[in-house]
């Protein structure tokens, strides 16, 4: 619009320029014609006078003063054709016409921008009616989260305990509805010839976390266990009190259990359990190293062989089953040693003040088959 201003100031001053030449022609053409015409009129005047005078002397003196009398015959005015444009002039018009054609494309692209505008405003009135009646019929809809909801909490007693776990959410659907859950009564085991379970342990760097549920050690990759053609590495371990497994109806102060996963994503955990008998070594370790804070993990400076932790016979239990902890998923190989290891009495006392109940019931066997090493 800015471009436009300077083209009409110059159409407006040629505008003005045209009308005045045009007047200034059209005066002197009059004054021309108004001459001219007096003139004929004189000379055809003359001429009358003369013509009249010679026909009154030939007839009669009353009849000659009557014709003299008459008045002459109106003259019509001359047409004057139009001036030819001059070059100004025909700038002037092309600069008009060009102004005159921006000026309509962009009252139409004005008109047609209003016309869209008022188009989606009564596209989201229609829209905003329609929810408005939805929300009458049906009520407010419910609002999608933006972010993945946490887990939610779950205990070992009370309304969160396990008993509740599968209707705390439904991702853990699984703690009610399994039909492989664990931990199980292990008994009636079907003696067999198992394959050695082939520990490669070897010492690593650690971390102590008290998650909220029980004591777990984290540890650096490097550690594994090799058994029907599978090999997993060692993520962490942790600990419950009392075992969660039962063997022949017997039950154990506190069990460990090592996690481990293949390439997968299959987990198989050894549990190894615990009674009371002599001092733990490495278990002190880890008591010494334990977190002020939950969910505070204590990295260790040395490292730790978690070797130490296995009895000296190790043949095993094995069955497949589930996570003993929400989401309580299925498809866990579990391996548990027959032989158990020992902790002091005031090791067990020390964890039994931090949780003194963090075990699952034992769950329903589902005439699953359990293999025993013989």
């Amino acid at each position: 619009m800015r471009r436009l201003i300077p083209l009409f100031a110059c159409l407006f001053f040629l505008s003005d320029v045209i009308a005045e030449e045009a007047h200034s022609d059209a005066a002197s053409a009059s004054a021309s014609a108004s001459a001219s015409a007096s003139a004929e009129a004189e000379t055809e005047g003359e001429h009358k006078a003369d013509d009249s005078a010679k026909h009154d002397g030939a007839k009669e003196g009353a009849s000659a003063s009557a014709h003299a009398s008459a008045p002459a015959a109106p003259v019509a005015a001359p047409v004057i054709p139009p001036l030819p444009l001059t070059k100004q002039q025909i700038a002037a018009k092309d600069l008009s016409d060009k102004i005159a054609a921006k000026l309509a494309e962009m009252r139409a692209a004005r008109a047609a921008k209003i016309a869209r505008a008022a188009k989606t405003i009564q596209a989201d009135k229609l829209t905003k009616m329609k929810q408005s009646n939805a929300v009458a019929a049906h009520g407010a809809p419910e609002m999608l989260p933006t972010m993945p909801a946490p887990p939610a909490h779950w205990h070992y007693e009370g309304e969160e305990g396990p008993n509740h776990w599968g209707g705390l959410s439904p991702a853990y659907a699984k703690c009610d509805a399994g039909e492989r859950q664990s931990p199980i009564d292990i008994r009636y085991g079907i003696k067999v010839d198992l394959e050695a379970i082939k520990f490669d342990y070897k010492p690593t760097g650690f971390s102590v976390l008290d998650n909220g549920h029980t004591v777990q050690v984290n540890l650096l990759p490097g550690n594994s266990i090799t058994v029907m053609a599978h090999t997993y590495e060692l993520l962490q371990f942790h600990f419950h009190r009392p075992a969660e497994e039962l063997i022949n109806g017997k039950g154990f102060p506190m069990v460990v259990h090592l996690v481990h996963k293949d390439e997968d994503g299959k987990l198989a955990v050894v549990g190894v359990l615990i009674e009371n008998g002599k001092h733990h070594a490495l278990m002190q370790t880890i008591w010494n190293n334990l977190p002020l804070e939950k969910n505070d993990p204590v990295t260790v400076a040395g490292l730790i062989d978690v070797s130490q932790l296995l009895p000296a016979r190790r043949e095993y239990y094995t069955y497949m089953g589930s996570l003993t902890t929400p989401p309580c998923s299925e498809g866990v190989l579990w391996m548990v040693l027959k032989q158990p290891v020992t902790i002091s009495r005031a090791q067990l006392k020390l964890f039994t003040q931090l949780y003194a109940n963090n075990a699952r019931p034992v769950q329903s066997v589902n005439a699953r088959p359990v293999r025993e090493a013989q």
